[in-house]
C-alpha cells in the first residue's frame, strides 16, 4: 500500500479489540473486512422480499449479522470484541428498468455486452440427439431418439457436477481423481500447439484432403437418389478406412440426412466455419504460452541470480474485442461487483474491459450504475485451474491511466494466494494476508495469547492495538485427524498441520508523489502476523535498492489489517495515458518462496529493490517465528480503481475516460523447477474451493462465519476438541 490515508469517520474496521471506540483512521487493503459506517437501504421495489438489502445505517450491525452477539474475554481478562459480520452494500438502483438492477445478475438481451462467438459444431449431448448415437447408448429408431435424449439429458443433469444439488460433492470427487497440471505438457503427451499429428489435416477446412475425397463427388444424380443412394454409399466409400462402419442400410439411412444437413450450416457457411464466419486455427493460440509471443522473449535472464529462465504463460492481448464475462476467455474472469473492502467509489463491471489495438484496456469511467458515479473492472486468473505458478518471475508492460501528475487513480497489477478470491470477503477471512506455518499466538486473534504480550494493546500506530485479524483460519496449530478436520492439507511426517495462507504481492500499485508531484508505483508484499509497530527488517542486510535516486522507503508498513514491506519507485513519467508520449513501461517481480526465499521487483525494466526472508524474521517482542516468503500458488489480478483509502483523490484535475492499457503479461520459470497449476506438491487448493464454493462465488457473503463455514480446532485455545 502506497500512502496512509487522511483521517476520516466515515472509515471503520469491521473489528476493534482492547478499545471501547472503533479507530478513527486507518488503512484497509483489498482483502480487508470492513465497510463504511453509513450505509444506506436500498429496495428495489420490483424485486422480491428477499432481494431486500441489509440496512446498517447503525454502527452495530444486527446480531444475525455478527460472529457472535457478545463480546468475549480472554485469560487475562482483556475484553475480545468479536470481528462483525457485515453483509456489503446491494447497489441496486430503485428501478428495476434501469442496468444492473439485480446485483451480480448476467447480461440482459439488451445489454451492451457483447457474448463471445461460440462454435456451431454441436455439443456431445447435441449429437445424440442429431445422430442417435453415442458410446454406450442403444440404437433406436429415428422416431424415439427425442424421447431417449431428453430421459438421458435429465439423467446426466443428477450427475453434472455444476447442476446436481450434489454439486460440491461431485466437484470435491472429481478433483480428488483428477488432477491435471495447468501445464500440459505433465500430461503425458505432447500438447504443444505447434505439434503436428497424423491426423491434423482432417480438422482444418482449408487444408486439401490427403484422400482426394470431395464433396462434389457425392452430389450427382436426383435428391431422391442422393439420399437414398448416393451419399451413403459415396460416404461408405470415403470412409471405408475409418475406425468406425456403416454397418446396414438402415444406419447409413439414419446418418445420412443429419450428416449431410450439418455439412452447410442454416448461415449459409460450411462445415468447420461458425455462424460469423470464422476458421479455427487448429495449431494457434490456445496454449499457456500465447502463440504471437515474440520467439526472443522465450527466455530471459533473472535479475536476481542471472540464471535463464523460460516462459510458461504469456497474453499478448492482440486479438481485439476479446470479453470477459464467466466463460467467455479461457484465460481471464471480470469480476461483476463492489469492491467495499476498500470503499471504492466504482462498480467493477465486465463491460469495463477489453481487447483493443494489441492491448487488454481497463477503463474507469463516470457511469452511474449500481448507485455509484463511476465504473471500472478488475479481472483475474482464479480458481478453475485457469492457471496458477509458484515461484518464477512475472512481468506486465502497461501504460498507466491518467497523467503522471494527477493523483487519486489506483491501477494495480498484483498476485494472491489461490486459497482466497479478490472480492470476496469470505474466502479471505482469517486467510489474508497471512503467510505463516508456526504454531504460537501469531495464530490467534489480535495476536495475542494469555494476555501476552501486552504491547500488542498499544504496538500498532500511533498507540493503537497492533492487529484486528480474527487470527489464522487454516493454522499450523490445527489438530483433528484427515476427514474430520476441515483443512486442505497436507500434513507433516510428524501429524501436524501445514499452515495454509493468502499471501500477497504486487507487482505495483501506481500513485503520485505529495512532494515532488511525479508518477510513482509502490511494489510491495504483505504479511501478517506482524511485527511491533509494523517494523520489518529494511536493513541492508535484507534489502537491496539499485537506484536509491529512484527508489527510497514507503512511509507506510502496516495497519491493524496488514504489514507492508514497500518501497517507491519513480516511473517514466512518459508512459501514461496523458501528457507523454504514451509509452509502455514493463513492471515485474522474481520470488522464491519460503524461509529461504526472496522477492526481487522490476521497474521500468529495471532492477528497483529486492527483500529477503530475513527482512521478515521472528520477533521476539512480538512472541511469533519467521514469516514466509509466498509458497501457495498464486495468481494474477488486474483492476483500475478510485478510492479515499489510496489517498488524495484530485477530482478538479483527473480527467475521464482513465484507461489503463496492458501490452502482455508473461510468466518464466527455472527450467529445473517448473511449477505451474492450482495444486502443487504439498499445496493443494482446488479440492478446498470446491468444497466451499460459495464462499469463492458469492460476493455478498463476507466472513467465513457468515457463510456458514466451520473453522478447524487451534490447539492453542482448543485444546477440548483435540484428540489426546
Amino acid at each position: 500500500m502506497a500512502t496512509e490515508p487522511n483521517s476520516n469517520p466515515d472509515y471503520r474496521p469491521l473489528s476493534y479489540a482492547f478499545s471501547d471506540s472503533p479507530p478513527s483512521s486507518f488503512i484497509a487493503r483489498r482483502s480487508l473486512s470492513m465497510q463504511p459506517s453509513r450505509l444506506r437501504e436500498v429496495i428495489n421495489a420490483d424485486d422480491d422480499a428477499d432481494d431486500v438489502a441489509v440496512s446498517h445505517a447503525s454502527s452495530s450491525p444486527p446480531a444475525s449479522q455478527t460472529r457472535s452477539s457478545s463480546s468475549s474475554s480472554s485469560s487475562d481478562g482483556h475484553v475480545f470484541r468479536p470481528i462483525n459480520a457485515y453483509r456489503p452494500i446491494d447497489h441496486s438502483p430503485p428501478s428495476s428498468s434501469a442496468p444492473g438492477s439485480r446485483r451480480n445478475s448476467p447480461p440482459s438481451s439488451s445489454s451492451s455486452h457483447s457474448p463471445r462467438v461460440l462454435s456451431t459444431a454441436p455439443s456431445w449431448n447435441s449429437r445424440v440427439l442429431l445422430l442417435g448415437e453415442a458410446p454406450g447408448l442403444p440404437s433406436l429408431p429415428y422416431s424415439q431418439r427425442g424421447s431417449f435424449y431428453s430421459h438421458m439429458t435429465r439423467e446426466f443433469d443428477e450427475r453434472n457436477p455444476f447442476t446436481s444439488p450434489r454439486a460440491a460433492e461431485l466437484q470435491e470427487a472429481i478433483y480428488s481423481k483428477f488432477k491435471f497440471s495447468s501445464d500440459p505438457s505433465g500430461w503425458s503427451i505432447n500438447s504443444f500447439p505447434a505439434h503436428a499429428e497424423n491426423d491434423d489435416s482432417i480438422h482444418d477446412p482449408s487444408a486439401p484432403d490427403p484422400t482426394g475425397f470431395a464433396w462434389a463427388d457425392c452430389f450427382s444424380g436426383t435428391l431422391s437418389e442422393l439420399f437414398d443412394v448416393g451419399l451413403a454409399v459415396c460416404l461408405g466409400e470415403k470412409i471405408k478406412d475409418a475406425p468406425w462402419k456403416l454397418n446396414d442400410s438402415s444406419e447409413t439411412r439414419s446418418i445420412a440426412y443429419p450428416v449431410a444437413t450439418y455439412v452447410r450450416h442454416p448461415s449459409g457457411f460450411a462445415l468447420g466455419i461458425n455462424a460469423t464466419g470464422q476458421v479455427p486455427t487448429m495449431v494457434g493460440n490456445f496454449g499457456l504460452i500465447d502463440k504471437d509471443t515474440p520467439k526472443d522473449a522465450y527466455t530471459v535472464k533473472s535479475s536476481y541470480d542471472g540464471s535463464e529462465l523460460q516462459l510458461v504463460f504469456s497474453d499478448e492481448f492482440n486479438v481485439d474485442g476479446r470479453t470477459f464475462y464467466p466463460g467467455d476467455d479461457p484465460f481471464w474472469e471480470a469480476v461483476d461487483l463492489h469492491y467495499w473492502q476498500t470503499n471504492n467509489l466504482e462498480w467493477y463491471s465486465p463491460d469495463a474491459i477489453t481487447t483493443s489495438g494489441g492491448s487488454l484496456l481497463v477503463t474507469l469511467s463516470e457511469t452511474p450504475t449500481h448507485n455509484l458515479d463511476y465504473q471500472s473492472a478488475m479481472s483475474e486468473r482464479h480458481n478453475s485451474n485457469q492457471f496458477c505458478f509458484t515461484g518464477g518471475y512475472i512481468e506486465a508492460s502497461v501504460r498507466l491511466p491518467g497523467t503522471a501528475s494527477v493523483g487519486g487513480l489506483w491501477p494495480a497489477i498484483w498476485t494472491m494466494g489461490n486459497l482466497g478470491r479478490a472480492g470476496y470477503g469470505a474466502s479471505l477471512d482469517g486467510m489474508w494476508p497471512y503467510t505463516y506455518d508456526s504454531c504460537d499466538a501469531g495464530t490467534l486473534p489480535n495476536q495475542t495469547y494469555n494476555g501476552q504480550p501486552e504491547l500488542a494493546l498499544t504496538g500498532g500506530s500511533k498507540g493503537k492495538p497492533l492487529s484486528y485479524l480474527p487470527g489464522q483460519r487454516l493454522s499450523a496449530c490445527t489438530c483433528g485427524e484427515e476427514g474430520e478436520t476441515d483443512h486442505p492439507g497436507p500434513r507433516n511426517k510428524d501429524g501436524t498441520w501445514v499452515g495454509r495462507n493468502v499471501p500477497e504481492i504486487d507487482i505495483f500499485e501506481a500513485q503520485t508523489s505529495k512532494e515532488t508531484g511525479l508518477g510513482q508505483v509502490s511494489q510491495s508484499a504483505q504479511f501478517a502476523p506482524f511485527d511491533m509497530y509494523y517494523l520489518w527488517n529494511n536493513g541492508t542486510d535484507a534489502v537491496t535498492v539499485y537506484d536509491t535516486s529512484l527508489t527510497s522507503q514507503n512511509s507506510f508498513s502496516g495497519n491493524t489489517y496488514q504489514e507492508a514491506a514497500s518501497l517507491l519507485t519513480t516511473t517514466d513519467q512518459n508512459c501514461y495515458q496523458n501528457g507523454g508520449t504514451g509509452c509502455y513501461s514493463v513492471y515485474g517481480f522474481e520470488y522464491k518462496g519460503g524461509g529461504d526465499g526472496y522477492i526481487s521487483w522490476v521497474s521500468n525494466s529495471q532492477p528497483a529493490w529486492t527483500m529477503n526472508a530475513n527482512a521478515i524474521p521472528s520477533n521476539g517482542d512480538a512472541i511469533i517465528s519467521q514469516r514466509l516468503i509466498s509458497q501457495e500458488p498464486m495468481y494474477m489480478i488486474l483492476n483500475l480503481g478510485l478510492s479515499h483509502n489510496f489517498g488524495t483523490i484530485d477530482f478538479d484535475e483527473l480527467s475521464f475516460p482513465a484507461i489503463m492499457a496492458v501490452d502482455y503479461i508473461r510468466v518464466y520459470q527455472n527450467k529445473n523447477s517448473v511449477n505451474i497449476g492450482c495444486d502443487p506438491q504439498g499445496f493443494p487448493t482446488s479440492a478446498y474451493i470446491a468444497k466451499h464454493i460459495d464462499a469463492y462465488t458469492n460476493a455478498n457473503l463476507t466472513t467465513w462465519d457468515q457463510y456458514g463455514g466451520t473453522k478447524p480446532p487451534n490447539r492453542l485455545i482448543n485444546a477440548d476438541q483435540c484428540p489426546s
